[in-house]
């Protein structure tokens, strides 16, 4: 068998450079073997299989499958589509499997694999070891199974959704899809929502000739402010090279990040729930807790990552969950799985109730200075040990009581936080920090700045995630 690198067995999803030593045609078959012995052993007999707009997804996807149904699982191909749209199939054929071939968000070269035995379920971190284990082994179920091909998922997602939403007036819409797999989908659903949708970046072009297929990073948020300033549109969403994570700008092109944009949903679910619990992510903001706290729900801080919290969001019976990375589980109402798109939908519903501009509703937000998620280099081998022995100092330093550790340290300071945790899809650390006032913003970063700059291990370049 060939040797596959078990860095490539990330926390709960797959990822890696499309290599001969990564991810290539004989390692994606070994891998289809290996999730459909997983799935088998699951009594699980059927799998949802798509993939994203990346020039060799529907390579690697085939030899995924080619693997899966040599274990006797059948695979129903639902073709080149979001994320949303591969768990939105799961309920719309009742199939529990799930396979997406995605990059994500990552730069050109990367690929990877989302996978599910159940409904808004994917893998957590000892699923993913047994899915290594049975490879490991070899272990896998023989038999036969075989392909069908669905058409007509994006119509029946599509149709879902616009009958679910109820825009109360006009709204001029900029869509940034970073020339990733939302581009043809996005703006079409919107237009039948009731939007005047201008696009930027939606043709697919897997180069990304304009900036990383990342609503989080500086590029794309710049691009996207620039436009909705140029063609006067109340509102800029940004999408994510797969669909799942949303970023967005006001009318004056001010960036608002998923955790403050977090706020308008909160208000909308707790409205209409009152009381629900609100699962978020460590890296979102104290002002997304004081408004959970502000509208009677119950604020619940959880591990970053998509599984993590849906994990968690279904545990609590969360109405809605979301994370700073843009993730947004929409459960009151909906499946609660992570759907940028639906998202952004129910925050154009709650904008067009207003009879303000979105920069005057967030000015009525709590106030808080707040850093990009900053990206350091640390190698995927060593960053949860690096991770680690930074909590312990910050704990000694700072006290347990000031640091929560579920996911990395939050460090609780008199005017403020900051985080530093192991990213589960790059080999970085993830940094966010926040204050009151920018003096304290810049304090609490040249913290963690310092003690950074004493592990070897740790790049020096810092980088907007």
């Amino acid at each position: 068998m060939a040797k596959l690198k078990k860095t490539m067995f990330r926390e709960y999803d797959l990822r890696g450079r499309v290599s001969k030593d990564e991810l290539n045609k004989e390692s994606c078959e070994i891998i289809g073997k290996g999730f459909g012995t997983f799935l088998r052993q699951l009594n699980v007999k059927e799998v949802i299989v798509g993939f994203d707009a990346r020039e060799y997804s529907q390579r690697l996807k085939d030899a995924l499958v080619y693997g899966i149904i040599s274990t006797g699982v059948k695979v129903i191909e639902i073709g080149q589509v979001i994320v949303p749209i591969a768990y939105f199939a799961q309920r719309y054929l009742k199939v529990k499997g799930l396979a997406m071939v995605t990059a994500s968000h990552n730069p050109n070269g990367w690929s990877g694999f989302k996978l599910g035995y159940d409904f808004e379920t994917t893998l957590l971190p000892d699923d993913i070891k047994k899915l290594y284990q049975i490879i490991l082994e070899e272990d896998f179920f023989e038999g036969t199974g075989d392909v069908k091909k669905e058409s007509g998922i994006i119509q029946a997602y599509n149709n879902y959704l616009v009958k679910k939403i109820n825009l109360k007036r006009d709204i001029k819409v900029v869509v940034n899809a970073g020339n990733g797999t939302a581009g043809p989908i996005v703006p079409l659903i919107l237009k039948r929502a009731g939007c005047e949708v201008v696009e930027q970046y939606c043709d697919i072009d897997f180069t990304f000739p304009h900036h990383e297929p990342n609503p989080a990073s500086l590029e794309a948020l710049k691009a996207l402010s620039s436009k909705v300033r140029e063609t006067k549109a109340d509102i800029g969403l940004g999408f994510d090279g797969d669909g799942d994570r949303l970023g967005m700008v006001d009318e004056k092109g001010g960036i608002i990040w998923p955790d403050r944009f977090m706020i308008l949903l909160v208000r909308q679910v707790l409205k209409e729930k009152p009381g629900s619990s609100i699962v978020f992510d460590v890296k979102c903001s104290q002002a997304l807790i004081e408004e959970i706290e502000k509208n009677k729900g119950n604020p619940v801080m959880w591990k970053t990552g998509h599984s993590y919290i849906k994990e968690k969001a279904k545990e609590v019976n969360a109405g809605l969950a979301g994370e700073r990375s843009g993730h947004i589980f929409y459960r009151h109402g909906y499946y609660g799985y992570d759907d940028a798109v639906f998202a952004s939908l129910k925050l154009l519903e709650y904008l067009t109730a207003q009879d303000k501009p979105l920069s005057e509703i967030m000015l009525e937000t709590p106030q808080y200075f707040t850093s990009p998620a900053w990206h350091v280099d640390c190698a995927d081998e060593v960053k949860y040990q690096v991770v680690e022995r930074l909590t312990e100092e910050l704990k000694k330093e700072y006290g347990s009581d000031k640091v929560i550790d579920i996911s990395g340290a939050r460090v609780k300071f008199d005017n403020g936080w900051g985080l530093v945790r192991a990213s589960s899809n790059l080999p970085v650390l993830v940094l966010v920090f926040e204050s009151k006032t920018k003096e304290g913003l810049k304090g609490i970063e040249d913290i963690f700045r310092q003690k950074l700059s004493q592990y070897p291990e740790i790049g020096k370049d810092w980088k907007s995630g």
